[in-house]
């Protein structure tokens, strides 16, 4: 399971907006504008830009998740990073 992004609790509150109770409400507030301060804008080349755009809707994630899960596919993929190993006794989906 996987939790969900800023955004999506954003507009999750938003929709809900006379049912959130005013901590949680600022904790999202601060959480956004924390993510926001911290958000460094990556350009990329136009043909770049379109792949991504592609992916990041196959995938149906934001721009900036897609880009983080290929930059670790990436860091696994060349030993930059520890592979993630499955628990032997954890559930998986798909069949061998």
């Amino acid at each position: 399971m996987t939790t969900p992004d800023t955004a999506t609790l954003l507009e999750d509150a938003a929709d809900r907006i006379a049912d959130i109770s005013r901590p949680d409400l600022q904790i999202l507030l601060r959480r956004a504008a924390l993510r926001l301060r911290n958000a460094g804008d990556i350009s990329m080349d136009d043909d770049v830009e379109e792949a991504l755009r592609d992916l990041a809707g196959e995938f149906g994630m934001t721009r900036y998740d897609t880009i983080r899960f290929n930059v670790r596919q990436w860091m696994e993929k060349n030993t930059y990073l520890p592979v993630h190993s499955l628990d032997e006794e954890g559930d998986v989906d798909g069949n061998a």
